[in-house]
């Protein structure tokens, strides 16, 4: 295998040969270390700052009672749940856009968000159901929508513009079903829906790290796995086949994988828009690499949603602005950014 700057043939042990992208890895790297600074800053960042060599000591088990609690029990609960919400929605947006080949293939655009939405819309208007039944709604509300885009696509496999098109077609009923629930609601339960549908990292405690630590520790490498049929898909199915993959098996598997991603993350912090659309071409753009992208999507998701809140709290004070209002107006410019750079060049 050729060696060049970019790419490099590492022989393993066994008698493997692997190709490894030293930019794409550098890439990775870098974004994991920005992840984590902005973390620590956003640890001591609030009414009562910390300075961020005081934030490190304190999660060494160095710093005092009051910074230990305002640390441990406040403050880093949240920002591990901003950092799992990122990553799981850079990755499962990176999974949507290489399984339709298309940028907008995105969970905002397909309607997910909007169908976890739906669900968390029925625990709180219908059921007046508490922050753990409105996840397990969210969560639900998601799968069901995931499972009727997939259905609706298909036709001898699912083709990538038809995924989209039903997509926003779902996003649009699912919308007018949102705004029924909301108009139905007394003033109590609209004012906590509309808390809830504009995304925040606000009051998250331990109880919502857990069940997404344990959704990542068991999907992330799973879905890396399988990067190679993926791909392969992004040749085509006929090069698929021809290359032993069973792609339409693999697309199921991998789609299953970015509902369950998406639908999490909405559960767990609201329906925080645009990062799903944005990380996965961020990070290609960064890497000038073909293929998914999943790692660097991932970390990419993770540094762009905890720099978001940084920057709504070093802007407006804590919680006065919740994050999903920073990621939508980023997110809005960057998507139409998008739709004028693929129009030009001829793809819509």
């Amino acid at each position: 295998m050729k060696t060049t700057r970019a790419n490099r043939a590492v022989r393993t042990p066994g008698g493997l040969s692997l190709r490894l992208d030293v930019r794409a890895l550098t890439v990775v790297v870098l974004l994991l270390a920005a992840a984590l600074a902005a973390s620590v800053v956003l640890i001591g960042t609030g009414d009562f700052p910390i300075p961020a060599g005081d934030v490190l000591k304190t999660l060494v088990g160095d710093g005092n009672p009051g910074q230990e609690f305002i640390v441990n029990e406040l403050r880093l609960p949240r920002v591990l749940v901003g950092l799992l919400v990122g990553a799981s929605l850079g990755l499962g947006g990176a999974l949507f856009q290489s399984i339709s080949r298309n940028p907008l293939g995105s969970p905002d655009v397909l309607g997910l968000g909007q169908g976890a939405t739906a669900g968390a819309l029925v625990m709180i208007v219908v059921f007046s159901g508490s922050a753990n039944q409105v996840a397990v709604g969210a969560l639900i509300g998601g799968l069901v929508t995931g499972m009727a885009i997939y259905l609706l696509a298909w036709k001898r496999g699912v083709h990538g513009y038809r995924l989209v098109l039903v997509g926003i077609g779902v996003s649009a009923i699912m919308t007018a079903v949102n705004g029924y629930l909301l108009t139905k609601s007394d003033i109590v339960d609209a004012a906590r829906a509309v808390v809830w549908m504009t995304g925040s990292l606000g009051g998250r405690d331990w109880a919502q790290v857990w069940p997404l630590l344990a959704l990542c520790a068991v999907l992330v490498p799973l879905v890396l796995a399988g990067a190679r049929g993926l791909r392969m898909m992004e040749m085509g199915d006929d090069v698929s086949y021809a290359l032993g993959v069973r792609a339409e098996r693999v697309r199921l598997l991998l789609m299953v994988a970015a509902v369950l991603f998406t639908a999490a993350a909405t559960a767990a912090a609201g329906p925080v828009s645009f990062v799903a659309l944005t990380a996965p071409q961020l990070a290609r753009r960064l890497t000038r690499s073909p293929g998914p992208n999943l790692l660097p999507s991932l970390c990419m998701g993770a540094a762009l949603l905890v720099t978001a809140d940084w920057a709504s709290q070093r802007a407006f004070g804590a919680d006065q602005l919740p994050v999903g209002v920073v990621t939508g107006v980023l997110g809005g410019v960057y998507l139409l950014w998008l739709l004028v750079t693929e129009r030009r060049a001829g793809r819509i």
